[in-house]
This record gives C-alpha cells, structure tokens and sequence, in this order.
C-alpha cells in the first residue's frame, strides 16, 4: 500500500465526514454530550485522548 497525498486528503475527508454526522443529525443531543465533556477532568480526557491514538495506531498497523 502506498501512502501519498491523495490517500492522507480522503482520510482527513472521511474523518469530517464522520465527526459531522452526529452534530448534523441530533445538535441538542450533540451539545449535551459536549456539555458532559466539559465536566470531565484533564486525565480523563487525556487517556481518551490516548486511547483512540492507540485504536488508530493498530487500524493503521492491521490495514496496512
């Protein structure tokens, strides 16, 4: 598999399109799950953070 630019754009692509959806489809729930969020402390959101670094680390690894 050859990795250029044309594969990094269509992943950023897919990736908005993906965040999006949520947002679009149901904006109040959207906003109370931000407004939950917000309430969590700096290492609860760091090792969320980590985690889906490390999901998309062995995606990468496993797909490619």
């Amino acid at each position: 598999m050859s990795f250029d630019s044309d594969m990094l754009w269509g992943a950023f692509g897919l990736m908005l399109i993906f965040e999006g959806i949520f947002p679009f489809i149901s904006p109040q729930a959207w906003r109370e799950k931000m407004a939950q969020l917000m309430g969590l402390n700096n290492g609860q959101i760091r090792f969320f953070g980590l985690v889906c670094v490390m999901v998309g680390l062995l995606m990468f690894c496993w797909l490619g």
